[in-house]
């Protein structure tokens, strides 16, 4: 066995590309900061540390490799519709992204349709988030499932699925149910519109979780690409906590908040409530649910304590 042979055989398998931080800030070269640091503070989630750095030597790559997907796969499809001697029918390129409680996937996500949109290919990006689709606090009581909120189970995955089919299916005009965290419920009344966009971003969860069933279809198998947003679980936990701290001096200090029962809790109490909620549900979501799903992205953010995205896995094509 030469040297170079035996070199490959203790190298260790991987659908995967393994990107440092430092390699993928190199991918920014030459590309503009389309964002002032005044939108990125508007963009960013309570608890995020985001600023101008991390924005471009992380999210305006990734952006641009979105980007570059998306209009590759535009053109596929119009090669396709030619080859078939159809009209061209390309439907929109839809973005999973999925992660943890408090890891930051929000904020991503919103980062991601403001920076995508900059881009030539993708003008007209779209994001809708998957607590849309959880079952209303009333249905969650009856079926005794509102301490197990944001678990698979809490989902109509019917509805979500149908929601998807119908974005990539071409409709001119697809609804999904508007879900508001003050009131911590669907608002009944209240939809969110997607009108052929070229991109469509769905932010959840749960959204990289396989079929119950065999013969079923997984709501991933709609998405063109996904990203995964990972981290240590005591760097979560700890982030929870300072978000939970955040939002009582804030957001729950509102009359109107489901949570306004919190805005008066001692710095210990806040804590302890806090720790209770994250170890009782969302520590347990995250490792039996959400965690296993981590394999099944195209891409995986991994951050470091501070936030900041410290490596990037890219499934290999």
């Amino acid at each position: 066995m030469d040297a170079v042979t035996a070199a490959e055989s203790t190298t260790p398998l991987s659908p995967y590309r393994e990107i440092g931080r430092a390699e993928w800030a190199r991918l920014a070269a030459g590309l503009d900061q389309p964002l002032s640091e005044t939108e990125v503070v508007e963009l960013r989630g309570i608890g995020d540390r985001l600023d101008l750095t991390e924005v471009r030597e992380v999210y305006l790559p990734l952006s641009r490799l979105l980007s570059l997907y998306a209009t590759a796969t535009k053109q596929l499809g119009a090669a396709t519709s030619a080859f078939l001697d159809e009209e061209d029918v390309t439907t929109p390129f839809v973005v999973g992204v999925a992660g943890s409680v408090a890891v930051g996937k929000s904020t991503i996500a919103r980062l991601l349709r403001e920076l995508m949109s900059r881009w030539p290919g993708t003008p007209r990006v779209e994001l809708v988030t998957t607590d849309g689709f959880l079952y209303p606090n009333a249905e969650l009581e009856r079926r005794g499932l509102m301490d197990r909120k944001g678990f698979p189970e809490s989902y109509d995955r019917r509805a979500l699925l149908e929601f998807l089919t119908e974005v990539k299916s071409g409709a001119a005009e697809v609804h999904a149910p508007f879900y508001s965290h003050m009131r911590y419920d669907i608002i009944p009344d209240a939809r969110v519109v997607v009108r052929r966009p070229d991109v469509v971003i769905v932010e959840g969860l749960n959204v990289l979780q396989p079929p119950p069933a065999p013969n079923d279809v997984a709501v991933s198998d709609l998405f063109d690409f996904s990203v995964y947003v990972d981290a240590d679980p005591t760097h979560i936990e700890k982030w929870y906590v300072d978000r939970f701290l955040a939002l009582r001096k804030g957001a729950f200090s509102n009359p109107s908040s489901y949570f306004n029962v919190f805005a008066h809790l001692t710095d210990d109490e806040a804590v302890a409530t806090a720790l209770g909620y994250w170890r009782d549900i969302n520590m347990p979501n995250l490792i039996e649910n959400v965690m296993p799903t981590r394999h099944r992205a195209t891409l995986v953010l991994n951050k470091g304590a501070d936030h900041n995205v410290e490596s990037v896995l890219l499934r290999k094509l």
